[in-house]
């Protein structure tokens, strides 16, 4: 079975259950965290990331859900995903209906599986961009501690601006277990990005109050020469220097899955 390059050191799986079976890389010791790429593939930044929070005592899983594996994308690379279908895949939903992707079911299954071959107090996981809101409607699997949006980016559309992309029986259960079990939910985003709409933040938190913790970046904090308003937070617009308002936000990302699974 032959690995990317840029995801060299992973071990690949097939995980299969509920409708789909997906390719799995995993990789590091200790409890797992499940870290969902964003469009259009799962990219060397994503690994670079995942990379990141393996050294830091966990085990990453890196689910494959579109794309080619290890590709660094181009924006003509990313319009080609839009264009073979991204968008009306049966696993996925973009639309403002007040419902989750179908995918989320098999992402929980993983979370379960993952939580039993790695132990700890529980399972973290992180979505960015397309896949942003799937670690919320995780939270209805009680093995997910430590959810994170990066730039959640759906429901798309003007009548989705102030909307997640989670049913209102998802939401309300996170919002029970954040409460009796002492959890918190984090979101991160530039300010001004067109595809995480502030009205998106207000919502997550006026819905979940001080259990939503906010990193709110200015466009200028964003890694320069990308060519590309700042979208991606945790990968092509990370400013790698120590000491970065975005470097900060990866720590503290990692700090915060460290805590809560016990790393």
């Amino acid at each position: 079975m032959n690995i990317p390059e840029a995801l060299a050191g992973y071990e690949r799986h097939e995980f299969e259950d509920t409708r789909w079976i997906r390719p799995v890389y995993r990789k590091g010791q200790g409890p797992a965290v499940i870290i969902i790429h964003e469009m259009p593939n799962l990219h060397p930044l994503v690994v670079r990331f995942a990379d990141r929070v393996a050294a830091a005592g966990m085990t990453v899983y890196l689910p494959s859900l579109f794309g080619e594996d290890g590709r660094t994308p181009t924006k003509a690379y990313a319009m080609g995903q839009i264009l073979q279908g991204i968008c009306i895949r049966r696993e996925f939903n973009v639309w403002a209906n007040g419902r989750s992707s179908p995918i989320v079911d098999w992402l929980r299954a993983l979370a379960r599986h993952a939580h039993a071959e790695c132990g700890g107090k529980g399972v973290g996981a992180l979505g960015m961009c397309f896949t942003g809101g799937f670690a919320l409607a995780m939270m209805t699997e009680p093995s997910v501690v430590a959810p994170v949006l990066s730039q959640p980016s759906l429901p798309f559309g003007k009548k989705g601006r102030a909307m997640v992309d989670a049913s209102p029986a998802e939401i309300a259960c996170a919002k029970q277990r954040l409460e009796a079990e002492d959890l918190t939910l984090m979101g991160l985003r530039f300010k001004g990005d067109a595809f995480v709409p502030e009205e998106r933040f207000e919502t997550l938190k006026q819905t979940f109050g001080d259990r939503f913790e906010a990193i709110e970046l200015e466009p200028e904090d964003a890694r320069p020469g990308t060519g590309m308003a700042p979208h991606s937070v945790l990968t092509i617009h990370l400013a790698d220097e120590p000491g970065s308002a975005t470097r900060m936000a990866e720590e503290r990302v990692i700090a915060f899955f460290k805590q809560r699974v016990g790393a």
